[in-house]
């Protein structure tokens, strides 16, 4: 079931920290694309690139009804690097 999210408290849950360390996980890891992308936010991100890390906790937080766990699963999917 997915659980509503709020901007301010996502973070400080158990599953927004959980979230967080497997998207870390996801970014140390070299089987999956995740390079920084561009962000119009050039107060937030002087170099205009927003961490990967911080892409999925932003949208997961502007997208409260998504299940984190699923989304989780999908980016894994979507980023992992395939070798011929």
């Amino acid at each position: 079931m997915a659980l509503l999210k709020t901007r301010k408290s996502f973070f400080e849950t158990n599953e927004g920290r959980e979230v967080k360390r497997e998207l870390q996980r996801l970014d140390a890891s070299s089987l999956y694309n995740t390079a920084p992308s561009y962000s119009s936010n050039s107060v937030l991100y002087p170099d205009n690139r927003i961490p990967f890390v911080d892409k999925h906790m932003n949208y997961l937080i502007n997208h409260p009804s998504l299940e984190a766990s699923k989304y989780i699963a999908n980016i894994k999917l979507m980023t992992r690097l395939r070798h011929s």
